[in-house]
């Protein structure tokens, strides 16, 4: 039969919508823990009976009452029961509940144990086609529009993926307003209802997305290009190089610290540095 470890808060993810994406790991502890934390107690329980897992306690956990079920759950994790914290879909605490409730566990010095499973915000990702070595997740800008402008302009000059949750009836409104203010031109990707059915990516511009979005239901990621690298003028770089020299460094040492914080290539920052050095005017 298998066991979970007493006292122990497990953070399970569960499908965002395949029920063959369930790992065995989790359900192993679904199947072994005596209480599960979860937003909707109906939800979690069609989907252990669709799972085939043995319904134990269900304690309902979300935003509007996590700060309230927060001590209950700690005080049965002290007295020593395991407990699996779930989110509808997905990984908890992700954009879900879940934060207070395991940094109450740490604080108290139990072991919180993490089952990896689906995330969207990785799904989208993996098959975008935009650039992953670096990416931000931002989950839900504001509903309205000043906010959500604020937001955005808060982003513009992000040179990483940008990875947004926004609900279907917000999708054109936020492709609009990402389109005014990062530009039509940057890259971005719709995608939606992620490893379900009708699971589709539809890509190319916030110009182009904006103008025809196509039929926006279920759950919804944005992507958007991060911003393009702006090469560096000539005044740019004389400037950096000038300071750099005026603060006493060698021509040598501030063509090589000026090129980095430029982008420029050292061979032409050396050039200028040592013009400048010289009191030559740059040719």
């Amino acid at each position: 039969m298998s066991t979970a470890l007493p006292g122990t808060l497990y953070v399970v993810g569960v499908p965002i919508g395949n029920l063959e994406d369930i790992t065995l790991r989790a359900l192993r502890v679904l199947r072994a823990v005596p209480v599960i934390a979860c937003e909707d107690t109906r939800r979690t329980g069609k989907l252990l009976s669709l799972l085939d897992v043995p319904r134990p306690a269900l304690v309902s956990l979300h935003d509007h009452n996590e700060a309230q079920r927060v001590e209950p759950l700690l005080a049965r994790l002290e007295a020593g029961e395991s407990v699996a914290l779930v989110s509808d879909a997905g990984t908890p605490a992700i954009s879900d509940p879940g934060f207070r409730l395991v940094r109450a566990a740490t604080e108290a010095g139990l072991p919180v144990v993490p089952i990896p499973g689906p995330s969207a915000v990785i799904t989208a990702l993996c098959a975008a086609g935009l650039p992953t070595d670096q990416f931000r997740f931002v989950g839900f800008v504001p509903s309205k529009a000043e906010g959500r402008r604020k937001a955005l302009e808060a982003l513009s000059e992000a040179r990483e993926t940008l990875v947004f949750y926004e609900s279907p009836h917000r999708v054109q409104a936020f492709l609009e307003a990402a389109r005014e203010v990062l530009g039509g031109d940057r890259p971005a990707v719709v995608a939606r209802e992620l490893t379900k059915r009708f699971e589709e990516f539809r890509r190319g511009t916030l110009g182009s997305l904006a103008a025809d979005s196509g039929v926006i239901r279920g759950e919804v990621v944005l992507l958007v290009g991060g911003a393009p690298e702006v090469a560096p003028t000539e005044d740019d770089l004389e400037a950096v190089v000038g300071r750099l020299l005026a603060a006493g460094l060698s021509p040598s040492r501030a063509a090589k610290e000026a090129a980095e914080l430029t982008g420029a290539r050292k061979k032409a920052a050396y050039a200028l540095a040592l013009a400048l050095s010289e009191g030559e005017p740059p040719s």
